[in-house]
């Protein structure tokens, strides 16, 4: 049948035949293998080796330290660029349109696309390799979905490693895209070099998010899908907007920020959004601000992964583990000061780490 590969596959109301053949376990490779596949960019290895980083298993935290420390010297040489926007702004197409236009100029692009979890089932949707089927089909592009464990505001947990991994495999743009706009854009902000916001023409700033303090956060605002009918509407948002920053203190020291209008459908403006991201990175290592944000970021990482250790020692630790469900169903019932619940529950827990 025509379209149909794999016999019963694909074939509605059927299914294939069952084998009683187990299916293999893939071999663990060693650190030796991973660093050498990565290196070379291949792309199997690349994604193992980001499983591994993801993994909370004990078994897997040597290695992938070990893994990241022999990789280490061979990354950073990226632009790292977040990309934040409300559902509706059009972030995952704008996402294709211009990694596709990045790949034509000679680039080798990553993309960390970060999906909700479920804080009620804890699934994850991981639909962007979906939406960006053409950057996903290009080897000159690597697109990790990572489901968010639920971290703060949507940003995966292990982030900051696959953008190292991702670095040292070759690909010297990385684009991080967020869930929406929230808490999230702060984290996003402090693993980045450049920050995008895009925006769409005819939303309510209420609909857009659009506060004071996300949009102090970009290094440019981009008003997106200005095609068709659209257009004239999003000149209007971009002069509005440009009045508006002017008011405001801009992310970066010494950068203006720009705003500007593109489309994913005609492309128009997509070359423009690149050209801003070289013009800030020449501006900013110039004044000596870049390398200032890496090593403040390299800074903030260490605060993070303690903080993240603390956070799950804390969470097992037996003793919180007995009482927190209690002490919890007390300060919801408005019995216990919520105070005095943390006190308890710390004192648990260092009673434990003194004895």
């Amino acid at each position: 049948m025509p379209g149909v590969k794999g016999g019963h596959e694909g074939l509605p109301g059927r299914t294939a035949p069952k084998s009683d053949t187990p299916t293999p376990r893939r071999r663990r490779l060693s650190t030796e293998e991973l660093v050498d596949g990565v290196l070379a960019n291949d792309r199997t290895t690349l994604a193992r080796a980001i499983t591994l980083v993801e993994s909370n298993a004990e078994r897997d935290f040597e290695q992938s330290q070990e893994v990241l420390r022999k990789l280490l010297p061979y990354t950073g040489k990226s632009l790292r660029v977040g990309l934040t926007g409300v559902p509706g702004a059009g972030k995952s197409t704008f996402i294709e349109t211009l990694g596709m236009r990045l790949i034509e100029m000679g680039h080798r692009v990553g993309v960390t696309a970060v999906d909700p979890t479920s804080t009620l089932t804890g699934g994850s949707i991981l639909g962007d390799k979906t939406r960006m089927e053409k950057l996903a089909a290009d080897p000159r592009a690597f697109i990790r979905p990572s489901p968010t464990g639920g971290a703060l505001g949507g940003v995966g947990r292990k982030t900051r490693e696959t953008m190292l991994l991702m670095e040292a495999a070759g690909h010297d743009v990385l684009l991080v895209e967020t869930v929406g706009v929230g808490q999230s854009e702060v984290t996003v902000r402090s693993m980045v070099d450049f920050f995008a916001l895009l925006l769409v023409s005819g939303a309510g700033d209420e609909l857009q998010g659009i506060k004071k303090g996300v949009v102090e956060l970009a290094d440019l605002v981009v008003i997106h899908k200005a095609d068709g009918d659209n257009k004239q509407r999003a000149n209007l948002s971009r002069s509005e907007y440009e009045r508006a920053l002017h008011y405001l203190q801009p992310a970066t020291e010494g950068w203006n920020v720009p705003v500007l209008t593109a489309s994913s459908v005609t492309g128009e403006g997509i070359d423009e959004v690149w050209q801003t991201a070289e013009a800030f990175r020449k501006s900013v290592s110039d004044s000596g601000v870049f390398m200032k944000r890496r090593r403040n970021q390299a800074r903030e990482w260490i605060h993070a992964m303690v903080e993240d250790h603390l956070h799950a020692l804390f969470r097992q630790h037996p003793d919180v583990q007995r009482e927190i469900k209690g002490l919890e169903k007390s300060v919801m019932e408005g019995t216990l000061p919520a105070t005095t619940a943390a006190d308890t529950l710390i004192r648990l827990f260092q009673g434990e780490k003194s004895s």
